[in-house]
C-alpha cells in the first residue's frame, strides 16, 4: 500500500528538519511538508534541504492544511495518509505501528494515543481532554481515550470523505462524525515527546475556550449527523 504522512507546519524553522529526519530515518513512506506560509524560515528550510513540501500562499489555518494534505493524497492514489505535526513531539518510530491497523483492516482510522495503557493527568488540558472524550462516548457509545492526539492514520475510505467535505477537520468532532458514518478507529498506545522549540499555539486561556467549543460543538453539532449522509 502507498503511504504518505502529511506534516503541517507554520512556523516551525526550528523543529521541522529534525521532524522529517526522523521520518526518512525511521520509514520508507513518503512525506510532504504542508507549510501554512509560515513567517520564519520553514519554507526556506525545507527547499535548502530539498524537502518534498507545498507552501499556502496565505496562513490558512491547520484545517486547511490538512484538507491541502487529503487532496494532495487523493490525487497521487495513495491508500494512507497519516496526520504527522511539524513540531517535533510526535516519533516516527510508531508510525508502522498505525499504518498497519489500516493495512490489515482492523481499523479506518488509528489514533496514536497517549492513553490505552496509561492514564491521563489532571492538569487543565487534560480535565478538556476528559470532557471531549465524554462528549464522544454520550453520542456514539464509544470510548476514544486519545481524542485530541493530532497523530492519526486515515484509510482511502476517510481520504476521500475529507476531499468531499470540506466542513471536516483534524479535530475531535470529526471523530463524532466518523464514527456516526461506522467508520471503525482503533487507538494505539504512543509516546510523545515535549516541544523543544517554540510554543504551542493552545495557551492555557485558549485551551480551555478550545476543550468547551469542541464540547458543544460535539453535543449540539456533530451528534446530529444521519449515517447515511
Amino acid at each position: 500500500m502507498k503511504v504518505l504522512i502529511m506534516i503541517p507546519a507554520y512556523n516551525e524553522a526550528l523543529n521541522i528538519k529534525k521532524t522529517v529526519e526522523d521520518i526518512i530515518n525511521n520509514t520508507k513512506y513518503d512525506y510532504v511538508v504542508i507549510n501554512d506560509c509560515s513567517k520564519d524560515d520553514t519554507e526556506k528550510i525545507c527547499k535548502e534541504n530539498h524537502f518534498n513540501y507545498v507552501s499556502l500562499p496565505i496562513n490558512y489555518g491547520l484545517t486547511s492544511g490538512i484538507q491541502l494534505g487529503m487532496k494532495y493524497a487523493y490525487h497521487y492514489d495513495y491508500d494512507i495518509v497519516v496526520q504527522f505535526d511539524g513540531d517535533g513531539q510526535h516519533q516516527a518510530k510508531y508510525l508502522k505501528d498505525l499504518v498497519k491497523e489500516i493495512e490489515e483492516d482492523n481499523a479506518d482510522i488509528s489514533i496514536g494515543s497517549r492513553f490505552v495503557t496509561k492514564k491521563k493527568s489532571h492538569s487543565i488540558r487534560m480535565i478538556g481532554s476528559r470532557l471531549i472524550s465524554m462528549a464522544i462516548k454520550i453520542t456514539t457509545g464509544k470510548t476514544i481515550k486519545d481524542p485530541t492526539s493530532g497523530m492519526r492514520a486515515y484509510n482511502k475510505k476517510v481520504i476521500e470523505k475529507f476531499v468531499k467535505n470540506a466542513s471536516l477537520t483534524p479535530e475531535p468532532d470529526t471523530i463524532v462524525y466518523m464514527l456516526k458514518k461506522k467508520m471503525r478507529i482503533k487507538e494505539i498506545q504512543v509516546e510523545m515527546s515535549q516541544r523543544e522549540f517554540g510554543e504551542s499555539y493552545l495557551k492555557p486561556l485558549k485551551s480551555i475556550e478550545y476543550m468547551i467549543n469542541m464540547f458543544f460543538s460535539i453535543i449540539f453539532i456533530r451528534a446530529i449527523t444521519r449515517k447515511n449522509i
